[in-house]
């Protein structure tokens, strides 16, 4: 396991410099103050050494801010060392069991079926992690984006919630969708990853009777507007922002029970940055959940008879 390097040293040598260097300050002022010389002089060495003390001020600030950012991404990369070693050794010790198994000993056909249904998993499992880390460091080395087509959000949210209903052998009236036909012009790919890691989150992290609701919409600004929400426990206040940074999850490595590597949503700001749009999070009110919502430019094609069109919201009844 990765060691933690704690902020406690640089913060305290951080706020000891400062309170030396405003203590110098204070006292070049009485120095120079009581130093008998003409004014001219007086006014030049307060000039000086006040200009002096001022930049290595803030430049030990700076150090301080510096410091602290970099031992939190320490942290943030140790933690996800953890995660994928966990995410990467799990599976794989599954999947080596349930060959070793098979091997050995002979298994009925529904036994075979069954472990087969599990292995299938932990390799599905394998690659939702190997696709984070490829699409995290496309991001990262700015290579060139997708082709921009034409895509209508609602067939597109559609298909997330219902590829990952199955993934979590959830039925699909577990996700209630009230989607109005909405056309923006992104990579399909990418508008793809962004929903189904949000939506992937909202049913991975929603309560014990899950339910999530995806609304889809032009608001008053005309912009594309798509809100997740779920029934789970929430997102502190002060967390809300923090979870976009890489690498960054709630809690320890050591005490979760959800997976994840914590390149989920910094892949969806990041994605949805790039398509000159927004992702915020808030809570529900009264009632528990986490709501995230995406704002998108609208396509240049998205014409006034398409808009007429699509001016009806369509909730889509899952139950049948």
């Amino acid at each position: 396991m990765v060691r933690r390097r704690s902020l406690g040293w640089p913060i305290t040598l951080g706020v000891v410099m400062i309170i030396l260097l405003i203590a110098l300050t204070v006292g070049w002022i009485f120095l120079a103050a009581a130093i008998r010389v003409n004014t001219g002089t007086f006014w030049t060495i307060i000039t000086l050494g006040t200009t002096f003390l001022v930049l290595v001020l803030v430049g030990v600030v700076l150090y301080l801010l510096l410091s602290i950012k970099e031992i939190n991404l320490n942290r943030r990369q140790a933690n996800f060392i953890d995660s994928v070693t966990h995410e990467l050794k799990s599976p794989i010790a599954s999947l080596k069991l349930y060959l070793q198994t098979m091997r050995r000993h002979p298994l009925g056909e529904q036994e075979r079926v069954e472990f087969t249904k599990f292995m299938l998993e932990d390799v599905e499992r394998l690659d939702v992690l190997i696709t984070h880390l490829l699409e995290a460091a496309r991001l990262d080395q700015q290579t060139v984006e997708e082709e921009a087509i034409d895509v209508d959000l609602a067939q597109l949210l559609q298909g997330c919630a219902e590829a990952t209903c199955q993934r979590y052998r959830m039925p699909e009236e577990t996700i209630r969708l009230r989607l109005q036909s909405v056309i923006v012009r992104a990579g399909h790919l990418d508008l793809e990853i962004i929903f189904r890691n949000l939506v992937d989150n909202a049913l991975k992290y929603s309560g014990e009777n899950p339910q999530v609701e995806i609304d889809c919409s032009i608001d008053g600004e005309g912009m594309a507007t798509v809100r997740i929400a779920d029934n789970g426990p929430g997102i502190p206040t002060n967390f809300r922002r923090k979870i976009f940074w890489r690498f960054y999850r709630i809690g320890s490595e050591l005490e979760r029970s959800q997976s994840g590597t914590g390149l989920g949503l910094y892949i969806v700001q990041t994605l949805v940055r790039r398509l000159r749009g927004k992702v915020v999070v808030t809570g529900r009110g009264s009632m528990p959940g986490t709501v995230f919502e995406v704002k998108l430019p609208i396509s240049d094609s998205h014409s006034p008879q398409k808009a007429e069109q699509a001016d009806e919201i369509v909730e889509i009844d899952r139950s049948q």
